[in-house]
């Protein structure tokens, strides 16, 4: 038989961790923040059960919905060691609008998931007013989220990012790995640094040592934290560019997203069968984050290329007798693209 006690105090929801005020107060804050991503066709306001969007997409003949869902990893440890919180947010929009945008996909709407073990009013708001500004830099809207207190799970002031983002592309325009042969070339866009992959390894290397309020000489007045803070780049603006001149099947027969896994990895991806890739390592410069983390952690250069972006975040794989346009086209438009390799038999 097993005995039970009376509680010697009454239990709360929040002396169990949980505070409903707090998350009140989020929501509160964020809603005129969210407003300023909605368009005429979000049919609903934030703090219902559900997202509503109208899904007419005049003009398109047959609209594909592309979705994606991904998160921001370890990063998040560097933002909370540097008590910087607007950053990520704004990290994990871009992301996801690039994992679509190689499909030939322009996002509609972002919907996000913010988990935490204690809930802070400043760090959710400053998350969310990050996501705000990635849907504003895309052009999407922030239809709805979650945010969750979790003790338990997430022990101090841990917390994680997740979201999850719906585009569109005609059908007929969809960028496919099919498309992709022999003597095709590599164009690439460049990178700010580590975007939102590798932190484990950077972390390492670099924080465990040097810790986020360093500035090595080779990062020119930067802390490590700052460095690595920096947002991941959206290339939604520089590959629509690209459509609108150039035939996403004819002529970019194949677009890579460098995440998890690097430049080989994840354009192996995206290849055809029977095909693999012939790059020059020395075509471009590498930023000098990259260069310290190699240093300070004595990384192999295996690993760097396996765990990290290494300066290149998108890459174009293009007929190669449109490469010559395509590259003056994105000089004109602001970027700065390598011709960095090509596709060859495997």
């Amino acid at each position: 038989m097993i005995a039970t006690e009376k509680p010697t105090k009454m239990i709360t929801y929040e002396s169990a961790g949980v505070n409903i005020e707090a998350g009140e107060e989020v929501v509160r804050r964020i809603k005129p923040l969210v407003r300023k991503t909605f368009n005429p066709n979000v049919l609903t306001d934030i703090g219902g059960f559900g997202g509503l969007y109208d899904a007419r997409f005049p003009g398109m003949k047959q609209p594909v919905l592309v979705s994606s869902t991904d998160g921001v990893g370890t990063k998040i440890k560097v933002a909370i060691d540097a008590g910087k919180f607007d950053s990520v947010g704004h990290d994990l929009v871009n992301h996801c609008t690039n994992d679509i945008l190689v499909c030939g996909a322009k996002p509609i709407f972002f919907l996000d998931y913010f988990a935490s073990g204690k809930l802070h009013v400043e760090h959710g708001v400053s998350v969310v007013e990050g996501f705000v500004s990635g849907c504003l830099e895309n052009n999407c809207a922030l239809i709805g989220g979650e945010t969750a207190e979790m003790p338990g799970i997430y022990a101090g002031d841990d917390f994680d990012l997740a979201g999850t983002i719906i585009g569109v592309v005609e059908r007929d325009a969809i960028v496919s790995r099919e498309n992709v042969r022999e003597g095709d070339v590599l164009i690439g866009l460049r990178s700010n640094g580590l975007h939102t992959n590798g932190y484990s390894l950077a972390r390492k290397a670099l924080v465990e040592v040097l810790g986020v309020g360093a500035k090595p000489k080779e990062l020119n007045g930067e802390t490590i934290g700052e460095a690595l803070l920096k947002v991941h780049r959206s290339y939604l603006a520089p590959v629509l560019s690209l459509f609108e001149k150039f035939s996403p099947r004819e002529d970019i027969h194949s677009l890579s997203h460098i995440t998890g896994g690097g430049i080989v990895g994840n354009t192996s991806r995206v290849l055809s069968a029977g095909l693999g890739l012939d790059i020059d390592w020395n075509s471009w410069k590498r930023p000098a984050i990259f260069d310290l983390i190699q240093k300070v952690g004595n990384v192999p250069e295996e690993s760097m290329r396996k765990a990290l972006n290494l300066g290149i975040g998108l890459i174009i794989i293009a007929d190669a007798s449109k490469a010559t346009d395509m590259i003056d086209h994105l000089h004109a438009s602001g970027e700065e693209p390598v011709l960095m390799g090509k596709v060859v038999k495997r």
